[in-house]
């Protein structure tokens, strides 16, 4: 399986499901232990996505100190899981399961601790159980400088996929979690 980040010629643009949340509708977090939107990590990003127009999310969060390399920035791989966090967002408008099977960053800005880090994502084509997107990061604002971009490729998987591989207590709770959206949302991205 090819793992190139340009759709083929044959790709289809994509399609918001029709059960997929309104444009701007927060999404919440896809699992209260993720690193990336979780509340249950306290030195997590706490990265919050909202619904777009589309198949398009925005996302923020704030860079604390816990997110430091330099000092005084932002870590760079800290800043790549925001965008795989943002872009991983984009799959509950899609109302698939897929895990992030390629992601090309490029750092253009620091970003200093205390910025708030705007994010929007969009789905640019689907092919067959591959998913392509493409992501930036601001700082000053939604149209502020660009910080870092990333484009990604998601591929779709079946909820085995973390049966299979993930610890048997996590998943257990994930699935007896009597709120069929959250339960959904739990297995919706990142291996």
């Amino acid at each position: 399986m090819s793992t190139a980040l340009t759709p083929p010629a044959e790709a289809l643009p994509p399609v918001r499901h029709p059960d997929a949340p309104t444009p701007g509708e927060l999404l919440g977090a896809h699992y209260a232990y993720c690193f990336g939107c979780g509340d249950g990590q306290p030195h997590g990003l706490h990265l919050e996505a909202r619904a777009g127009e589309g198949v398009s999310v925005t996302a923020e969060f704030t860079v604390t100190p816990d997110h430091q390399g330099a000092p005084g920035l932002a870590h760079g791989g800290l800043l790549a899981t925001a965008l795989d966090e943002t872009l991983g967002s984009l799959n509950w408008l899609l109302r698939v399961i897929a895990v992030t099977g390629r992601l090309e960053t490029d750092f253009v800005l620091p970003v200093p601790v205390g910025t708030v880090l705007h994010l929007e994502a969009e789905v640019t084509a689907v092919h067959g159980r591959k998913i392509y997107s493409t992501a930036t990061g601001r700082i000053g604002g939604p149209e502020g400088p660009v910080a870092v971009r990333a484009d990604a490729l998601f591929i779709e998987v079946k909820v085995d996929h973390f049966v299979d591989n993930g610890r048997p207590e996590e998943i257990q709770a994930a699935m007896a979690d009597p709120d069929q959206v959250r339960r959904a949302r739990a297995f919706e991205v990142n291996p």
